[in-house]
């Protein structure tokens, strides 16, 4: 028995015929002259004005790709001032020779303004978090590798089970009325063998069989090309306007705003184990934090980390951890529809939740790498709303609804289906949230990288056509991959949406 998720609306209705009120007052202004050149009398302004109004009309009630017509213009104008002055290129200081301290974080793109901290030691072998802080949104993160073993082999009750479990973390990050975000993200790379080649390296006898060195040899070639490596990060996100309030009460400044953070965290990794099934929960140090960002953007990295980490435990001379000035690329370049980093390219698209609603597991196809060297990844955001701003949302939406309603009885429109099904759901939303429920927003987005030797777009179609065959819709981040990226493929705590409350 397959569990189904259908139960989310339109994050907005509305309220005069499927129009917001900034369209309702761009068109109702534009109008204007059309009904002044009428009552003047003056006939072929009347038309040309109708014409303009017309034409202002589609401009802003139209979508296309999922923007209107004047956020293609201001994006693209934005897009092509930023490629003419150089602001969006990006050149590493120590690609140029200009990094001073290998501990400042250097990274392109929005995730210039993020900073790492390591946070006080806690536990018994005194781990030191990464503490992470977005000076640009204002929020502080902390990221964990976790580890599942999947839903593939789940029956209908245990998937229902885990999906209570989501439901539970994300009411219990409500009423904590600290967390505003729960990012999810999941990479998928061909396994590159490095650690089996460490393990044959360090076991494989010279005396040895060499029946037995030709079949571990074949085993290594063949399981290698055939297996994929999977990698689960938590991102737990914290804005400084609530997390500042409680720091206070903790002794001020980065060790007050740890301990709130480490309390968090301690809430967060009970409802994983328990809940959601977990089988590892590690809360990632600097350094560890530093190799995922770069993993993220030079998947084939990877190796030669795993290769430094083992022979630092025969020569500790070996320099094993990456530092912050080289874990982003030693060059980025943002283009319309992919995005360029060091030798290698991505594309990300937006995954939109189809009406019928969505089955648990359904975005397993995404992950799955179609070509030698192609790594896939997606984030799965989950937006948590406080109770008060949640009941505001709901009263809002519901008063759309009704207004709509309304208006359309009082015109004598027929109701469609889709907006009648919209309006029923924005009705429910109240009981669920006087429940207890948390009111959530979530949101996905896939990206696949690629060498710069293979093609791109036509990896952009693969990835396509892997969301259609997962039963959703692709929407292509045209003119802002680079930020799509750094949310999809980098476990940095960056979102592509910001509450308003946060």
């Amino acid at each position: 028995m397959a569990v189904l998720y259908n139960d989310y609306t339109r994050a907005r209705i509305g309220w005069f015929f499927g129009l917001s009120g900034l369209q309702l007052a761009i068109v109702a202004v534009s109008s204007v002259p059309v009904a002044w050149s009428v009552q003047q009398g003056a006939w072929s302004s009347a038309v040309t004005f109708l014409t303009l109004w017309a034409a202002v009309t589609v401009v802003t009630v139209v979508p296309i790709r999922g923007r209107s017509a004047l956020g293609w213009a201001a994006a693209s104008v934005t897009f092509a001032v930023g490629g003419l002055t150089g602001w969006s290129r990006f050149r590493a200081r120590a690609a140029t020779g200009r990094a001073a301290d290998l501990d400042d974080v250097d990274l392109p793109g929005v995730l210039a303004g993020i900073a790492i901290h390591d946070g006080p030691p806690v536990g018994v072998a005194g781990t030191r978090v990464a503490i992470i802080q977005n000076h640009a949104d204002r929020t502080w993160a902390v990221t964990a590798a976790v580890v599942h073993p999947g839903i593939g082999m789940r029956d209908g009750p245990d998937r229902a089970r885990l999906g209570r479990g989501l439901t539970e973390l994300l009411d219990q990050a409500s009423r904590t009325e600290l967390i505003t975000e729960l990012l999810f993200l999941v990479r998928t790379v061909p396994e590159d063998g490095a650690e089996r080649d460490q393990w044959i390296a360090a076991h494989r006898r010279p005396d040895g069989p060499a029946q037995a060195r030709v079949v571990n040899d074949d085993l290594q070639q063949r399981l290698t090309h055939a297996a994929v490596r999977t990698e689960a990060f938590l991102t737990v996100v914290v804005p400084e306007t609530r997390l500042g309030k409680e720091a206070k009460e903790s002794g001020g400044g980065l060790e007050g705003r740890a301990r709130v953070l480490y309390s968090l965290l301690g809430e967060v990794e009970a409802h994983l184990a328990a809940g959601l099934g977990m089988t590892s929960v590690t809360w990632l140090t600097s350094p560890d934090l530093a190799a995922a960002c770069r993993t993220g953007f030079a998947p084939g990295d990877r190796a030669a980390i795993i290769d430094a980490l083992t022979s630092r435990d025969t020569d500790p001379g070996v320099h094993a951890t990456v530092p912050w000035a080289m874990a982003g690329p030693s060059g980025a370049d943002p283009a319309a529809r992919h995005y360029s980093h060091d030798a290698w390219n991505s594309i990300c698209a937006a995954v939109t939740l189809p009406v019928k609603g969505a089955v648990m597991g359904a975005l397993a196809p995404v992950l799955t790498p179609t070509e030698p060297g192609e790594r896939r990844s997606y984030l799965v955001a989950y937006p948590v709303l406080t109770q008060s701003t949640a009941a505001r949302a709901s009263a809002t939406g519901q008063w759309m609804a009704d207004l709509g309603q309304a208006l359309r009885d009082k015109a004598k429109v027929r109701h469609g289906t889709k907006a009648a099904d919209e309006a029923d759901q924005v009705r429910l939303l109240e009981a669920k949230l006087a429940r207890g429920n948390a009111l959530t927003l979530p949101y996905a987005v896939c990206a696949v990288t690629v060498p710069k030797t293979a093609r791109v777009a036509e990896a952009g179609r693969r990835l396509d056509a892997a969301v259609r065959r997962a039963g959703f819709a692709p929407l292509r981040l045209d003119l802002s991959q680079d930020t799509a990226f750094a949310a999809a493929a980098v476990p940095l705590g960056v979102s592509l949406t910001r509450g308003s409350d946060a």
